[in-house]
C-alpha cells in the first residue's frame, strides 16, 4: 500500500496566538448587537484617589464610544475641577450642577441634564461649588445616599450612567459607589499610581459591606501605557499578577491627542476617529460589553 502524499500545510504547526501588553493573546471583542429597548441605567464609577490617571479622559471617551454603539449615555461630573463639563464643552456656570442637585430638592435631575455635541451623550456638569458639598452632605440624614437617590430619578432614561469621581476618597466619592452598581479603575502605568490600587479596593469592599452590597469591580483599566519603557511594562505585570482578569483587557497607549481633543472639547473618538487611541477606546466599550459590565 503506498503511502498518501500529505498536504505540507497540514504538516505546519499552528500559530501560537500574539500576545496584548496584559500577556494575554490579543483579541477583538465584537460589536455589540443594537439594543431594542433602553434603559434602566447600569451605573458606573471611574475612580482612582491619586489624579491624572486618566478618569476624566476615560469618562467623555468612553461614554462617547458607547453612544455610538446606540447605548444612551449620561455622564455625571462629579469633581469640583469640572475637567469633564470642560472636555465636553458644556456651561458649568449660571447653569443647574450636581452640586444643586444634591443639595435642594426644588431642583429636577433633568434641569441640569445638557446634551453634548455627540448623539445618545448627555452630562450633568460640576464647578467648583461642588468643593463645599462635603460639608453641608456630613449633617444630612443617610448622607452617602444622597447620589443614589438623584441617579434613580433618571435611570430609567439612560442604558448606562458614568460617574466621573473626584481625586479622592472622601464623601463624594463614597456616594459615587453607593449609586454605582459596578467600578473600573483607570490606572496609571506608573509605580506611584500602582500604590494606591490596594487601598481603593479596601474602601470599595467597604462601601459593599456596609453600604452597597451589589457593587463589583468591573475591571481595571491600564492607562497613559508607553511599550518602549521598561518601567511601564513592568508596572502592568505586576498589575495583572496581583489583579489577573480583574484587569481588562484593553489597554490605552500614551499620545499627544489626548491633549488635543481635550483643548477641542470633543472626544478622541470625534476629533481623531482613526487614531490607534479611538480605536482602543472602541474596543474598551465592546470588552464592557463583553463581561456584561454594560448593556
Amino acid at each position: 500500500m503506498t503511502d498518501q502524499k500529505r498536504d505540507p500545510a497540514s504538516t505546519t504547526a499552528p500559530q501560537e496566538s500574539k500576545l496584548g501588553p496584559t500577556g494575554r493573546p490579543l483579541r477583538e471583542f465584537p460589536t455589540p448587537p443594537a439594543l431594542r429597548e433602553h434603559g434602566p441605567a447600569r451605573i458606573i464609577a471611574l475612580c482612582n484617589q491619586k489624579g491624572g490617571v486618566g478618569k476624566t479622559t476615560t469618562t467623555i471617551n468612553l461614554g462617547a464610544t458607547l453612544a455610538e454603539y446606540g447605548r444612551r449615555v449620561l455622564a455625571i461630573d462629579f469633581d469640583p475641577q469640572g475637567a469633564l463639563s470642560a472636555g465636553l464643552g458644556v456651561q458649568t456656570h449660571d447653569v443647574p450642577t450636581i452640586y444643586d442637585l444634591l443639595l435642594s430638592r426644588g431642583i429636577e435631575p433633568a434641569d441640569a441634564i445638557q446634551h453634548t455635541a455627540v448623539a445618545n451623550f448627555d452630562v450633568i456638569p460640576a464647578n467648583i461649588d461642588l468643593s463645599a458639598a462635603e460639608v453641608h452632605l456630613v449633617t444630612e440624614v443617610a448622607r452617602e445616599q444622597i447620589l443614589a437617590g438623584v441617579l434613580r430619578k433618571v435611570s430609567a432614561d439612560y442604558d448606562v450612567i458614568l460617574i466621573d469621581c473626584q481625586p479622592s476618597l472622601g464623601l463624594l466619592t463614597v456616594n459615587a459607589l453607593t449609586a454605582s452598581h459596578g467600578v473600573v479603575i483607570p490606572l496609571e502605568c506608573e509605580y506611584f499610581a500602582l500604590r494606591g490600587v490596594a487601598l481603593l479596593i479596601e474602601t470599595i469592599d467597604k462601601v459593599r459591606d456596609r453600604l452597597n452590597p451589589a457593587i463589583t469591580l468591573d475591571g481595571i483599566l491600564a492607562t497613559m501605557y508607553d511599550s518602549r519603557t521598561l518601567h511601564s511594562r513592568e508596572v502592568l505585570e505586576r498589575v495583572v499578577d496581583a489583579f489577573g482578569d480583574r484587569v481588562l483587557e484593553t489597554v490605552i497607549t500614551r499620545t499627544v491627542k489626548f491633549p488635543d481633543a481635550t483643548v477641542a472639547a470633543t472626544p478622541i473618538t470625534e476629533f481623531a476617529p482613526e487614531h490607534q487611541a479611538s480605536k482602543a477606546y472602541r474596543q474598551l466599550a465592546r470588552e464592557l460589553v463583553f463581561r456584561g459590565a454594560v448593556a
